[in-house]
């Protein structure tokens, strides 16, 4: 005989069983495990630490570009299409050690505005207050020691010739949040990171001996933020060579002349504060949020605790290569 007890147990049961297999659903992996490109690695015997002073332009950064944290994180990829691509304002440049300073929320409104004029007032009408979740991304840049073209680039045999930096790609993330679902959505990832001070680069520029176009220092890159460790992965994870790096950035800005002083950021492995969990990336297409729901729960979140605050020192470091450190303040 089925009492209503047992009844309720049953159905609570199979609740929790449509419940967890809904998660593993969301939480499912990539149809296909992203692999590292494979590199001929530099180390500190293999070149040498220039002193000229080299002037630098253009700032371009590369999104979603080490294995392993795609593999876990992702999802959604697909290896046949170009990754994220972007600039960042060259005022956001800052050599050796530093004081950064958090956007204020008119600094936030007035660089969103320059990509939807009408912002401020929907963010109003929707009672969403734009915060800065201000975030650390240690990176591995290089910078062009030569200026070159597409021609180039479509050199089987040609190697860029580069240098090395290490990087902290400082980014404000509500920015980058406002730019979900927009067809310019990589134009607010760039001004997430363009305020002054967002790329901290250390002081010289570590140049191979050699130039080859599948190689780069494979360094263990690693973020401290008031002495605890937030980031570490080695480079050689990384899914692109500088060269596609390059291709990927003129097909962009093909009207863009790449010349020497140009840096690219390579891309963070993962440990970053701003990390949405696959199941809820997914979940959110399901529910059909919009970016301005995201911004508010992303800034209600717990984890929004942990975003960067004045008196935080932020230090990157890349074993032989170099660190960074910045002190964050009001």
């Amino acid at each position: 005989m089925i009492t209503s007890k047992n009844f309720l147990v049953g159905v609570v049961s199979l609740l929790f069983l449509l419940c967890t297999l809904f998660y593993f659903y969301l939480d499912r992996g990539l149809a296909q495990e992203i692999q590292p490109a494979g590199f001929s690695c530099l180390d500190s015997e293999h070149g040498y630490f220039s002193d000229e002073k080299i002037q630098y332009k253009n700032i371009y950064g590369i999104g979603l570009s080490y294995a392993k944290h795609i593999n876990e994180t992702a999802s959604d990829f697909d290896p046949s299409l170009d990754p994220p691509v972007f600039r960042k304002h060259a005022s956001s440049i800052s050599k050796g050690d530093s004081e950064v300073t958090i956007p204020t929320q008119n600094e936030l409104l007035m660089s969103t505005k320059q990509l939807d004029a009408g912002i401020d007032k929907t963010l109003q009408d929707k009672d969403v207050e734009l915060l800065a979740l201000l975030d650390y991304e240690a990176e591995l840049a290089f910078v062009l020691l030569d200026s070159i073209t597409a021609k180039d680039l479509e050199d089987p045999d040609f190697s860029p010739k580069i240098g090395f930096l290490v990087s902290n790609d400082l980014s404000a993330r509500s920015i980058a949040i406002l730019g979900e679902d927009q067809v310019n959505r990589y134009d607010y990832w760039g001004a997430s990171k363009s305020y002054p001070g967002f790329t901290p680069v250390n002081d010289q520029v570590w140049v191979p001996n050699k130039h080859l176009p599948d190689a780069i220092p494979c360094v263990t890159l690693q973020t401290q933020v008031d002495g605890e460790l937030r980031q570490k992965e080695n480079t050689r994870n990384l899914i692109y060579t500088p060269k596609d790096m390059l291709r990927f950035i003129q097909k962009k800005y093909a009207s863009t002349p790449m010349n020497k002083g140009d840096i690219v950021l390579t891309g963070t492995p993962g440990g970053v504060i701003f990390n949405v969990p696959r199941w809820k990336a997914r979940l959110a297409k399901i529910l059909e949020l919009n970016r301005f729901q995201k911004l508010a729960i992303s800034q209600k979140e717990n984890s929004a605790e942990k975003y960067l605050k004045a008196g935080n020192e932020v230090l990157i470091s890349a074993q032989w290569l170099g660190t960074i450190s910045v002190t964050i303040v009001e």
